[in-house]
């Protein structure tokens, strides 16, 4: 099983808790989920009034450990801030930093993730990155004291599925002993089977259940294939070939004349 900052994990999904129909739904997806893990984005549920509280008691109810993230902050200071209220909210050191530099990809600032990521964990943060596929940046952010990293696949929401396996496959190589957790932009089981065959830690999703119409079914469906994809990762699958290969073997075939 993978840990993260020193805790085991069982299960390989991370499931987000933004968009579901209603709480009941919310909690019968994370059931049949089987995650350990849910994030929340403290800075939404917070802009909710009353409602934020009954959420927040939910989520406890789960009994599952929260992620709170950082989403929606566009600068350093407003995700240091948000990740300080977050930690007083929840007790957890744990935080899903998210810095966004770009309104239509929403893809992350990554000079101010890594700057971000360096003030928070020097205050005692763990910090968990949505981050790109770039391995220099990945570097900056080890550097700066994150111990896991959570590339993405495609922009937020997108249901693109894996845009550069290449990259992915080069950061796992690159990254060997670090947990990697693929977050953003997958859209399907299989897309989540297959960033989990290039020998993926975890995956990270919400709006791929959530926008489903059976959330609950297709929580279950994502918790299948990640365990699949994993499994054949760790079992050593072929390599494509150029030519066919008989799997019945054609000495001492039977002749008939």
């Amino acid at each position: 099983m993978p840990q993260f900052y020193g805790t085991e994990i069982r299960s390989r999904l991370l499931l987000g808790t933004a968009r579901y129909p209603s709480p009941a739904v919310l909690a019968e997806a994370v059931r049949r989920s089987g995650t350990d893990i849910v994030t929340v984005s403290l800075r939404r549920e917070t802009a909710g009034g009353r409602q934020g509280g009954a959420f927040f008691e939910l989520i406890r109810e789960l009994g599952v450990r929260v992620l709170p993230n950082t989403a929606g902050c566009h600068s350093v200071s407003e995700a240091v801030l948000t990740a300080k209220m977050a930690r007083e909210v929840f007790a957890t050191d744990w935080i899903k930093l998210e810095v966004i530099g770009h309104h239509d990809t929403l893809q992350p600032d990554v000079f101010g993730l890594v700057e971000a990521a360096r003030i928070l964990t020097g205050e005692g943060f763990e910090v968990f990155p949505y981050t790109t596929d770039d391995l220099v940046v990945a570097e900056r952010l080890l550097e700066a004291g994150c111990k896991v990293l959570m590339p993405w696949c495609a922009p937020i929401g997108s249901a693109m599925g894996p845009q550069n396996p290449v990259a992915l496959r080069a950061m796992r190589a690159a990254f060997p002993d670090v947990p990697l957790i693929v977050d953003a932009g997958i859209g399907r089981p299989s897309h989540a089977a297959t960033v989990m065959e290039l020998g993926y830690d975890a995956v990270l999703l919400n709006t791929a259940v959530a926008g489903a119409a059976d959330p609950a079914a297709m929580a279950e469906a994502f918790a299948n294939a990640i365990e699949a994809g994993h499994l054949a990762s760790g079992a050593g699958m072929l390599e494509p070939r150029d030519m066919a290969v008989p799997s019945t073997p054609v000495i001492g075939k039977a002749v008939f004349s």
